[in-house]
């Protein structure tokens, strides 16, 4: 495709050129911006059109931008890098959002690559130790992630011990932040509000669901209930602290048990007390037996 526009452009400087009006040209122009799939600057259309043109393709452009303005217009075209890129408007960005998100997955960069981007934007030409003074940690990974995707680039060297290499953004980081050029930037001030305002976006949490209803109360220090039967707080809680302290005396808890649990358990109680009590009564018998022999040993000696 690049071949074919080079051929159509070596064809149109061959050929005669015809004088156009601005008028004749807008229409033109708007077909070239929309399938450009990068900003085509002024000095491309007036290689493709002829010097003689080249009032009338600002005209025709500045023609095109003011159509774009109307409120009838979901599009608008923007200078962006030193070109003109055809655009949705601002207005319509959440509209256009909501669509994209489900169908073509956003180019997005990690925050330590936005901090990163952000101290070569505001600083360029900046070396690699002088980012990580700013930053505070090792930028050559996240280094080597943007000069992959060619939103930064090398800039000679500093003339200092050692000779770092300096680095810049390129025309791929303003075409990406929708910029002019870089006066377009947000001061220090302002983009520090827009790093407040997302990071409060992600502090962000959805609302807490409502616990089930078989969900169990961690378990207290106090052994009182915190809610009685009824639904209603227990008074006993009313003016007491959470936290339990080891001097507060503990009350019982009553659990109430079924009459046969009771009377199963009340009969193996006495039938656990009625052999102590005859374990008691064999070691007294044994005493005493031991008793009677040891004085009888006693006698026969003497």
């Amino acid at each position: 495709m690049v071949t074919q526009a080079k051929l159509q452009l070596e064809d149109l400087e061959e050929s005669p050129s015809v004088t156009m009006t601005a008028a004749e040209l807008k229409p033109i122009l708007e077909a070239l911006v929309y399938v450009a799939d990068e900003p085509i600057a002024e000095a491309t259309l007036v290689t493709l059109f002829g010097k003689e043109h080249q009032e009338g393709i600002r005209e025709g452009l500045r023609l095109l931008q003011e159509h774009y303005q109307s409120a009838d217009c979901g599009l608008e075209i923007k200078e962006v890098a030193g070109g003109y890129k055809m655009a949705t408007k601002a207005e319509h960005h959440e509209w256009v959002r909501k669509y994209v998100k489900h169908h073509t997955p956003p180019t997005k960069l990690s925050l330590a690559s936005l901090e990163t981007l952000a101290v070569i934007a505001y600083r360029q030409p900046i070396t690699v130790p002088e980012i990580q003074e700013v930053r505070g940690v090792n930028a050559v990974s996240v280094l080597k992630t943007l000069l992959d995707k060619k939103l930064i680039t090398t800039s000679g060297r500093k003339d200092v011990i050692g000779r770092p290499i300096l680095y810049r953004t390129t025309k791929e980081f303003l075409i990406h932040f929708g910029l002019k050029n870089l006066d377009e930037l947000p001061s220090l001030e302002e983009f520090e509000d827009l790093a407040r305002a997302a990071s409060s976006e992600v502090a962000e949490t959805s609302p807490s669901e409502k616990p089930d209803a078989d969900f169990i109360a961690p378990q207290t220090d106090s052994a009182i209930e915190p809610v009685s039967s009824d639904g209603t707080a227990n008074p006993a809680l009313a003016d007491s602290s959470n936290e339990a302290t080891l001097e507060e005396p503990l009350e019982p808890v009553q659990a109430s048990l079924s009459p046969s649990l009771l009377d199963g358990e009340t009969s193996e109680i006495a039938a656990v007390s009625e052999a102590e009590q005859s374990t008691e009564r064999g070691s007294d018998s044994m005493k005493v037996e031991l008793s009677e022999d040891s004085e009888d040993e006693t006698g026969k000696t003497s």
